[in-house]
């Protein structure tokens, strides 16, 4: 799912590209994308786009007598621009939205088709659509002490919580528990104030650089290739590679259709936590340690 700074970089992208442009025709290809009845989609049609804005990890198409376009892209929905002209003719392609300098077209490449448009009127029925937490690089020290501390969750629960904060996901939680040296199982309610001071400096640093870097870019050309799995990434989607601190190869623990990622020399304390399905299955022979874990491999 697109996290905080990607949504931001498709907010640079856009911003340059439609505000202050009609929108000359919308075609829907996805029968499960469009929410809403009441207003029409199609009464969008002609309009221009005033302004944009997010609603944690919504995009929000701003237009006159406030009517506002409302995008969810879930796991898998992503956009694409694309020459003037441009139909929704993919597999998965869900839409495509005309203007004249170009089309954006919507796609989502899973079978589960989760992504969602809303059409909404008026600034109370927008603000409902507001669901997420505290905006993590706005907020202060004391007002992210008392949403990490809400509830007793582990840390990498807690930021990816919604409720709790807006706009942080799997793979930014996972840079963010490594840059504060801080285990993702670690429960909220066992963090001194010294260490909460450290997750709330790593997260703004984290979320911060990487907002910087890719709406720089976005600003150069547009967001393609939106990726939980970056090259410069610290441990997220890098298992079995060095850590970029210490050199040790970073661990994982696989939960469903998601994995943590961690460094255990940096993170641990040197312990391998438990990864639910291979440490079930080789019992006695799971490592519990990082250097069990390197004699297993150098042998």
């Amino acid at each position: 799912m697109p996290e905080l700074p990607d949504i931001l970089s498709y907010l640079a992208a856009l911003r340059c590209r439609i505000v202050g442009h009609k929108l000359l025709k919308i075609v829907v290809k996805s029968p499960f994308l469009v929410r809403t009845f009441e207003p029409a989609l199609h009464a969008l049609e002609g309009m221009t786009v005033t302004d944009l804005s997010r609603l944690g990890k919504r995009i929000v198409w701003h237009f006159s007598d406030e009517l506002f376009l409302v995008f969810h892209l879930m796991i898998a929905g992503r956009f694409h621009w694309k020459k003037a002209g441009t139909l929704p003719r993919g597999k998965n392609d869900l839409a495509a939205f005309a203007f004249d300098d170009g089309t954006l077209l919507l796609t989502e490449a899973s079978q589960k088709k989760r992504a969602s448009l809303h059409v909404v009127r008026g600034i109370a029925a927008l603000a409902a659509h507001r669901r997420e937490g505290i905006e993590p690089l706005d907020c202060t020290f004391d007002e992210f002490r008392q949403a990490l501390t809400r509830e007793n969750h582990t840390l990498k629960r807690a930021l990816t919580d919604s409720r709790l904060f807006s706009g942080i996901g799997n793979a930014y939680s996972d840079e963010i528990l490594h840059a504060a040296k801080l285990s993702p199982v670690t429960l909220s309610s066992r963090l001194g104030s010294d260490e909460i001071q450290r997750l709330y400096a790593a997260t703004v640093d984290v979320l911060g650089k990487w907002t910087a870097r890719l709406v720089e870019k976005a600003t150069q050309s547009f967001p393609e290739k939106v990726t939980a799995f970056r090259p410069e990434m610290a441990v997220h989607g890098r298992f079995g590679k060095p850590c970029p601190v210490c050199g040790t190869s970073v661990q994982r623990i696989r939960y469903a259709d998601n994995e943590t990622n961690y460094c255990p020399r940096c993170q641990t304390g040197g312990k391998l936590l438990a990864d639910r399905s291979l440490s079930r299955l080789l019992k006695e022979d799971w490592p519990r340690t990082v250097e069990e874990w390197e004699d297993t491999h150098r042998s």
